[in-house]
């Protein structure tokens, strides 16, 4: 007989049990998630429009020392 772990989820150092919260309880994990993402995209979104601004200033540079 194989027991499965029970799905779980950790928030400020305190672990729940997924399955002995309520619905309500569920659907705000569930939005924190989905806000978590969302602000990993736009850390991700960030860190590209931060490296693109390094090379458009470089560019610039070499541009100016030319002249």
């Amino acid at each position: 007989m194989t027991k499965t772990k029970a799905a779980t989820i950790t928030i400020d150092d305190q672990t729940y049990d997924l399955a002995d919260l309520s619905e309500a309880a569920r659907a705000h994990i569930a939005n924190i998630q989905f806000v978590d993402q969302q602000i990993q995209q736009l850390n991700n979104e960030w860190a590209v429009c931060d490296t693109a601004r390094m090379a458009y200033t470089s560019a610039f540079s070499r541009e100016l020392a030319k002249a």
